[in-house]
């Protein structure tokens, strides 16, 4: 048997984006394969195949943070999976692909009444923003939080999650984008016209107490200059080089160490145990079930138009989430 994937060529564009044959090979021990139904296109598949991270995975590769599907065979000394069950995993790679052998301790179930499109982009974006409101912020109701990038994938996750919590929240996207913010309970700031530092010191002169930034580290400085003191920022934007990367870190020293009150930390899904996402994401598919989130998608595509999906979230025009499906759930 025979499955298709995507896979990047060597860095660049979307042009760079070939879609390749591949023998189905029949799982390892302690392997399960899975017929993937639904996998997200974010910003680390893009950064990736363009070069914008530290640490980069070595050409060819198939991008594909996080995928949803079925269970399709297992392998020997498998317990805890069945074939026909629906599952979901963190992958980083190998998610933009028709199936993929994955290891079962990986492997999370999904109940059979989300809906895949949906329960896959909390794999990703909704557990980074639980994960930075609830295990490294421990936010608290009535906290003011700036979220610098609220209109993504993550970003609309954080105000999502963040109205659950009863906080008072800001965020920055361009004013085409300021409907949604406002529909999911935040203040939009327009970063293109406005000066956000100004606008949050006029609205709030105590300053906020936590800023999360999924956007570059340019943010960073103007992003504490609205902390009030005893305040903290969360950087969970990754920087776009390994010499970028040596320097946040010593931002990050260098800040922590001065008398002003106020506290810098840096998040990645790498450095949580897996056992952590495994509990996030059982308390997220049962918000999802009970209606109290639902992720904002702006495009449904089939997963061999990988290419077309990649082209439209570098667009910057982008509200939300882009899923890859497989064609039976279009």
């Amino acid at each position: 048997m025979k499955y298709k994937s995507v896979i990047v060529t060597r860095r660049g564009g979307t042009e760079v984006l070939k879609i390749i044959e591949n023998d189905l090979h029949a799982p390892s021990s302690g392997e399960v394969r899975i017929k993937i139904l639904a996998t997200p296109v974010c910003q680390d598949d893009i950064a990736a195949r363009v070069g914008n991270r530290p640490f980069l995975p070595r050409i060819p590769f198939v991008p594909g943070y996080s995928i949803l599907g079925i269970a399709d065979a297992i392998g020997e000394g498998v317990t805890n999976v069945a074939v026909g069950d629906r599952v979901a995993a963190l992958t980083r790679l190998g998610g933009h692909a028709e199936y993929i052998l994955l290891p079962e301790e990986k492997l999370v179930h999904v109940p059979e009444t989300l809906d895949p499109a949906e329960a896959v982009i909390l794999i990703l974006n909704y557990t980074v923003a639980y994960q930075v409101l609830h295990r490294y912020a421990r936010v608290k109701p009535d906290d003011k939080v700036l979220i610098i990038g609220a209109s993504g994938g993550v970003g609309t996750a954080f105000l999502q999650l963040g109205k659950l919590a009863n906080l008072k929240m800001y965020g920055l996207a361009s004013s085409g984008k300021h409907g949604t913010l406002t529909e999911l309970g935040a203040i939009p700031i327009d970063y293109h016209t406005q000066d956000f530092v100004e606008v949050i010191r006029q609205m709030e002169p105590d300053g906020v107490d936590f800023v999360f930034n999924g956007m570059r580290e340019e943010y960073i400085a103007r992003g504490l200059a609205v902390l009030r003191r005893g305040g903290a920022m969360v950087q969970y934007g990754g920087p776009q080089s390994f010499s970028r990367f040596l320097l946040l870190l010593a931002k990050f020293a260098l800040f922590n160490l001065l008398p002003n009150g106020k506290a810098i930390k840096g998040y990645g899904t790498h450095r949580v145990d897996i056992n952590l996402p495994k509990e996030d994401w059982l308390v997220l598919f049962k918000l999802l079930e009970k209606g109290k989130i639902k992720p904002v998608i702006a495009e449904r595509f089939p997963i061999l138009e990988a290419p077309k999906a990649n082209k439209l979230l570098e667009s910057g025009k982008v509200t939300g989430n882009i899923v890859l499906l497989a064609p039976e759930l279009l």
